[in-house]
């Protein structure tokens, strides 16, 4: 009987510890570490398919990314009204899709933020803003979060650039637009232009991944 008891009391032991460090902890998300390393993300992650989507365009006509038979892939951002990020990167989505879409990567921008707890990002503040600021792309709502939920986004604005593989969306960039935040810099790093181009040649980009830099999005309770 003490032997029995002695076995239990070690077993016990043995399992406690291996919930610890995680070995039999299924729910828990594999982490990576070292130089370069980085956690894997909810939603998309780079090399992953997204999935096309439908959402309401600022001229009340109802968008997906499958309407775009010519593109060769998609900038899709995610963005707001109100947030001073997202503000900041206006003039340069802009100057963005003009060089982008002519290499068959339009920008599409989604907002996905909750107009009741930010009135500034509410449809009819999306209209406005889109013709202050001469919006040349599609600027589409998510009304339910639905899209920026399976994507992962978090910030504003948040970028995911996205190549047309076989009949399929593949994310090949993630993060910021630029390393400029707050407009200063004469010299930028222009991630998703250099993500570009390194897709045009067949080549991976590098960076794939950057920290988005932005206002969190606001989600609903």
């Amino acid at each position: 009987m003490r032997l029995i008891k002695s076995t239990l009391s070690f077993l016990t032991v043995i399992v406690v510890a291996l919930f610890s460090f995680g070995f039999i902890n299924h729910a828990r998300t594999p982490l990576s570490f070292g130089e370069g390393a980085r956690v894997r993300q909810p939603g998309y992650n780079v090399g992953d398919y997204a999935a096309d989507f439908k959402l309401k365009n600022i001229d009340d006509k109802m968008v997906s990314l499958a309407d775009y038979t010519e593109a060769i892939g998609f900038v899709v951002v995610f963005t707001c009204n109100h947030c001073p990020y997202a503000k900041l990167y206006e003039d340069r989505l802009v100057a963005l899709d003009k060089v982008s879409k002519k290499k068959g990567y339009p920008v599409i921008a989604i907002n996905p933020n909750d107009a009741a707890s930010h009135p500034e990002d509410s449809f009819d503040n999306m209209k406005k803003r889109a013709k202050d600021k001469d919006f040349t792309f599609p600027y589409l709502v998510d009304e339910t979060q639905e899209v920026a939920q399976a994507f992962g986004a978090a910030k504003t604005p948040h970028v995911y650039l996205l190549q047309k593989e076989e009949g399929k969306l593949k994310v090949v960039y993630i993060g910021a637009i630029d390393d400029d935040t707050e407009n200063t810099k004469k010299d930028k790093v222009k991630y998703v232009e250099n993500a570009i181009d390194a897709v045009e040649k067949g080549e991976k980009p590098n960076p794939d991944f950057t920290k988005a830099v932005g206002c969190t999005i606001k989600w609903k309770s």
